[in-house]
C-alpha cells in the first residue's frame, strides 16, 4: 500500500510537469468516456429499467395474441380466462392507457391515465406511497367502483403534497372518483416512455372510454397484459403453457378468434411499443460509442508513447538502479489510471449536462412521452468500469513498450538513431492505422444515418403534409352524444373556414403516421376468404373535403358529402390496394363491403399512402364518413395558404368560438407528425452525427501526433538528407508519404469494417443503402483531406529545420 501511495504521488508530479499533454489526454478521454456514459444512460432508462419503480422487472413479460410480426392486444374476457387457468405466472395484470379530463373549472384539464385490473400494483411490485391499490370487489363491479390512485406528480402539482389527500374526490369526465392511493415518485406507469397520472379500476371503462362497454366483448382487444413468471419458470415454457390455454379459448369462441389462436411473450426490454424502437437504436448507438472509445484509447495511447519517448533516459536510469520492469509498468499504469479517472469524472459532468438532450429528440405527439434519464448507480458503475478499462487499453501498450527499453542503449543516447527511431515509431503507426479505420467506420455510419433521416423527412407518403395545421379535441369528457357532437363538429368547421388564409378544413379521428391506429374486420361482397385468412383493415372516420385538405388523390368515384348521414345509405371509400387485391377482374366502385359488421357501398377509391410507418408494405385501408361513424375525439386538419403555425392562434380562437370550454391538445403541423414515423432515424441520426464529428476531430489530432512524433524521431535523418542536397519539397514528400501509407492502410481496414457493420445495422436505415457508393467514396476523400492538413503541419516544420541543428539533435 505504501509503494502504491508513492506511485500515486509520483504520477501526480509527472502529470503536472506536462500540463498541456495531460489536459489534452483528459479532454480526449472525457469525450470518449462521456459518449459511452451518455448513450448508456439512455439505454439504462429505456432497456435496463423500462418500467421505473417496478420490482424485479427481469421476471415480468408482456403478453400478446399472435406471433411476432403480427400481434394483437387481448380482450377483457380472454384476460380473465388466462388469469384464472394458467400455471406459469404468479399473476397476470391487464391495463390500458387512455386520455381523461379533469372536469373542474371553466376549462377541463387533459391528463393521461390507465384502466387497470385489481392486481395491477401487486403484480408490478409497486407499493403505494400513501393509501392502497384496488381490491377484487372494485374490479368486479361494473361502473360501481369510482376510486382512483393518483401519481406522485399529480399529488405534488394539484394537491400540493397534502397528506390528507386520501378520501378527497377528483372529477374525471364529469364523474367523481375518490382518491385511495398515491404512487411512489419513481413510478411513472406501466408503459415504457409514457407517463400516467392516474389509475382507475378496469370496471370503470364505460365512464372513461367512449362507445359501448368493452367488459363483456371478446371482439374488443384493448388490454395490454403483463405477467410475472413463477420462480424457475422460463419464458419459453410459460409461452407454450399459456398458448394451450388460449387455444382452448379460441376453440370455445371461434367467431371472435379467427385471426389469432396463440400467445407470444416478450421480455419488457423489447416488448412491442417504444421498446421495439429502443431495442434497435440503443444497441446500435452503444456499438458506435464503443468504437469511439477504442478510437479515444488509440489516440491517448499515442500521446502516452510521445511522453514515454521523452522519458527514455529516466526509465533506463531507474532500471539500471534496480527497479523491476513490473514496477515500471505499474508506475506507468497508475499515471494512465489517474488520467482515466479524471476523464471519467469530466465525462459524468458531460452526461449530467446532456442527459436532457434525449427528450428533445422525442417526436411531437399527443401521447405523454417521458423518459427519465438520470445518473443512477448503474450509470456510475458503468462509467467507473469504462474508465478502468480505458486506462488498461490505452496504458498497457505504452507501458510495456517504455519499460522494455535497454538501459545501455538509452544511456548511450542511441534512441534517436535512424533504425531505433523507426522501430519505436512502429507501434505508434499501428495505433494510427487503427485510429483512421475506426474514424472512417464512425464517419460512414454517421453519414448513412444522417442521409436516412433526411430521406425520411423528404419522403412523399402519398399525401401532402406541407401547410397543414392540426389541433385535436375530445367531446366525450364534456358529455356530448353523437347528435350534439356532430352539430358541434359542423360549427367548428364553419368557424375555422372563416379564418383568413384557410384554404380547406376537415375532421378525422386519426392522423396518418402517428402512434394511434384503428382496425376492424372486413368482407368484400363476393369474396370467399381462404382458410385461416385474416381480413383486417385500418380505417378512419373523416368529414367531407378530407382528401382535398391533405391532398390525397381520389383515383375514382366521389368524396363524402353532407348527404351521407346516419339514416342514409352506408358508404365507404377504400384504398387502391384493397380494390385491386379483393375485387380482381371486377370494378370495386359501386360494389359492397362489409366493414365492422355493416354492409357499405363503395363510392370512391383513394390512392394508396403510408398509414403507420414509412417502411410498411401496401395494406388495405377504409375511409368512413364521420356522420355515419361518429367519433368524439377528432383532429382538425386545416390547409393554409401560408405557414400553418402563423395561423395557429386564429384557428384555435375559431374553435373556441364554438365552445370556449373545449380544451385543444396535440397542436402542431402534419409535417411534424411525420417525425413520429421516423423515430429510429430521429434518434440515431443526431447522436451518430455527433459521434462521427468527434471521430473526425480525434482522427485529425491523432494522425498529427503520430506524424509529429515520427518526424521528431527522424530529425537526424532529415538533417543528413538536407546536408546531402535534399530540397524542402523532398522532405515534404517524405513526410507526406509516411502519412499516406498510414492513411491508406487505415482506410482499407475502415471500409471493410464499415461494410460489415452496416450489414448489421441496415434495418435502421430508410431510403439509403448500407453500401451507398457515394458515401464509401466521399467520406474517405473527406478523411484524406483532413489528414493531409494534419500531416502538412509537422512536414512544414520539418522543411524549416536547420541541417546543422538537425545533425546535432539528440
Amino acid at each position: 500500500m505504501r509503494s502504491l501511495w508513492h506511485d500515486l504521488r509520483f504520477a501526480v508530479r509527472i502529470l503536472r510537469k506536462n500540463p498541456l499533454l495531460s489536459v489534452v489526454a483528459v479532454v480526449t478521454l472525457a469525450l470518449g468516456i462521456g459518449a459511452n456514459s451518455t448513450v448508456f444512460s439512455w439505454a439504462n432508462a429505456t432497456l435496463l429499467d423500462p418500467i421505473p419503480g417496478m420490482a424485479d422487472p427481469a421476471h415480468v413479460v408482456s403478453l400478446f395474441a399472435g406471433t411476432p410480426g403480427r400481434i394483437s392486444s387481448i380482450s377483457y374476457p380472454d384476460y380473465r380466462d388466462l388469469r384464472a387457468h394458467n400455471s406459469s405466472f404468479s399473476g397476470l395484470t391487464g391495463f390500458s392507457l387512455w386520455a381523461m379530463s379533469i372536469t373542474e373549472g371553466d376549462r377541463p384539464e387533459r391528463i393521461w391515465g390507465a384502466l387497470v385490473s385489481s392486481n395491477f400494483f401487486t403484480v408490478l411490485g409497486v407499493r403505494p406511497l400513501l393509501g392502497r391499490g384496488f381490491s377484487d370487489s372494485e374490479e368486479s363491479a361494473p361502473g360501481g367502483a369510482p376510486v382512483a390512485v393518483i401519481s406522485y406528480r399529480l399529488w405534488q402539482t394539484r394537491y400540493h403534497a397534502d397528506p390528507r389527500v386520501l378520501g378527497q374526490t377528483i372529477p374525471l369526465n364529469k364523474h367523481l372518483f375518490t382518491i385511495v392511493g398515491v404512487t411512489p415518485p419513481q413510478f411513472q406507469g406501466s408503459f415504457t416512455a409514457l407517463r400516467s397520472d392516474i389509475w382507475l379500476p378496469i370496471s370503470m371503462q364505460p365512464q372513461v372510454m367512449p362507445g359501448r362497454s368493452r367488459l363483456n366483448s371478446r371482439d374488443d382487444t384493448w388490454l395490454n397484459i403483463y405477467g410475472r413468471l413463477l420462480p424457475g419458470v422460463s419464458r419459453e415454457r410459460a409461452q407454450s403453457e399459456i398458448s394451450v390455454v388460449f387455444l382452448r379459448i379460441a376453440q370455445q369462441f371461434p367467431d371472435s378468434h379467427q385471426s389469432f389462436n396463440q400467445i407470444t411473450l416478450f421480455p419488457l426490454w423489447r416488448a412491442p411499443g417504444a421498446n421495439s424502437i429502443f431495442s434497435i437504436v440503443m444497441p446500435m448507438l452503444l456499438a458506435v460509442a464503443g468504437l469511439l472509445l477504442l478510437l479515444t484509447c488509440a489516440n491517448v495511447a499515442n500521446l502516452m508513447l510521445v511522453r514515454a519517448s521523452a522519458r527514455v533516459k529516466e526509465l533506463a536510469l531507474r532500471l539500471s538502479l534496480g527497479a523491476s520492469r513490473a514496477r515500471l509498468v505499474r508506475q506507468l499504469l497508475v499515471e494512465g489510471a489517474l488520467l482515466a479517472i479524471a476523464g471519467g469524472a469530466a465525462a459524468l459532468l458531460l452526461t449530467r449536462w446532456d442527459s436532457r438532450y434525449f427528450m428533445s429528440m422525442a417526436p411531437q405527439s399527443d401521447l405523454p412521452i417521458w423518459v427519465n434519464v438520470r445518473l443512477d448507480h448503474r450509470v456510475l458503475l458503468f462509467t467507473f468500469a469504462v474508465s478502468v478499462a480505458t486506462a488498461l487499453l490505452f496504458g498497457i501498450l505504452p507501458a510495456l513498450r517504455a519499460s522494455s527499453t535497454s538501459p545501455i542503449t538509452a544511456l548511450k543516447n542511441e534512441s534517436s538513431s535512424l533504425s531505433g527511431g523507426r522501430a519505436k515509431a512502429r507501434l505508434s503507426r499501428i495505433l494510427a492505422v487503427a485510429q483512421i479505420a475506426l474514424s472512417l467506420l464512425l464517419l460512414i455510419s454517421a453519414s448513412l444515418f444522417l442521409q436516412s433521416f433526411r430521406k425520411a423527412q423528404q419522403f412523399f407518403p402519398g399525401f401532402n403534409p406541407n401547410n397543414v395545421f392540426l389541433a385535436s379535441y375530445d367531446l366525450f369528457p364534456n358529455g356530448y352524444d353523437s347528435k350534439s357532437g356532430l352539430a358541434l363538429d359542423r360549427q367548428i368547421l364553419e368557424q375555422v373556414y372563416a379564418v383568413h388564409g384557410v384554404q380547406s378544413a376537415a375532421l378525422a379521428d386519426w392522423v396518418p403516421l402517428g402512434f394511434s391506429s384503428h382496425s376492424a374486420t372486413f368482407l368484400p361482397d363476393g369474396y370467399a376468404p381462404h382458410k385461416h385468412e385474416v381480413l383486417d383493415a385500418g380505417f378512419t372516420a373523416v368529414s367531407p373535403r378530407y382528401f382535398f385538405t391533405i391532398q390525397l388523390l381520389l383515383l375514382r368515384g366521389r368524396d363524402f358529402s353532407s348527404q351521407d348521414v346516419s339514416d342514409s345509405l352506408p358508404v365507404a371509400i377504400i384504398n387502391s390496394y384493397l380494390a385491386n387485391r379483393y375485387y380482381p377482374g371486377r370494378d370495386a366502385l359501386g360494389s359492397r363491403i362489409q366493414f365492422d359488421g355493416i354492409w357499405r357501398t363503395i363510392v370512391g377509391i383513394a390512392q394508396d399512402s403510408k398509414y403507420y410507418s414509412l417502411q410498411e408494405p401496401p395494406q388495405p385501408f377504409v375511409y368512413l364518413p364521420l356522420s355515419q361513424s361518429y367519433s368524439p375525439q377528432l383532429s382538425v386538419h386545416v390547409r393554409t395558404a401560408g405557414s400553418p403555425l402563423a395561423s395557429s392562434q386564429s384557428i384555435q380562437r375559431a374553435v373556441h368560438q364554438a365552445n370556449a370550454e373545449l380544451p385543444l391538445f396535440d397542436v402542431g403541423t402534419l409535417k411534424q407528425r411525420i417525425q413520429a414515423a421516423s423515430t429510429i432515424q430521429l434518434v440515431a441520426a443526431p447522436a451518430s452525427g455527433v459521434l462521427g464529428l468527434l471521430a473526425l476531430i480525434l482522427a485529425a489530432v491523432g494522425i498529427y501526433g503520430v506524424i509529429a512524433y515520427t518526424t521528431s524521431l527522424r530529425t537526424q535523418e532529415i538533417g543528413i538528407r538536407m546536408a546531402l542536397g535534399a530540397q524542402r519539397s523532398d522532405v515534404l514528400r517524405l513526410i507526406l508519404r509516411d502519412g499516406l501509407i498510414v492513411t491508406s492502410a487505415g482506410i482499407l481496414l475502415g471500409c471493410a469494417a464499415a461494410l460489415l457493420f452496416m450489414r448489421l445495422a441496415s434495418s435502421a436505415l430508410f431510403g439509403v443503402s448500407g453500401f451507398d457508393p457515394a458515401t464509401f467514396l466521399g467520406i474517405p476523400a473527406l478523411l484524406v483531406a483532413v489528414i493531409f492538413v494534419a500531416c502538412y503541419l509537422p512536414a512544414r516544420r520539418a522543411m524549416r529545420l536547420d541541417p546543422i541543428f538537425a545533425l546535432r539533435h539528440q
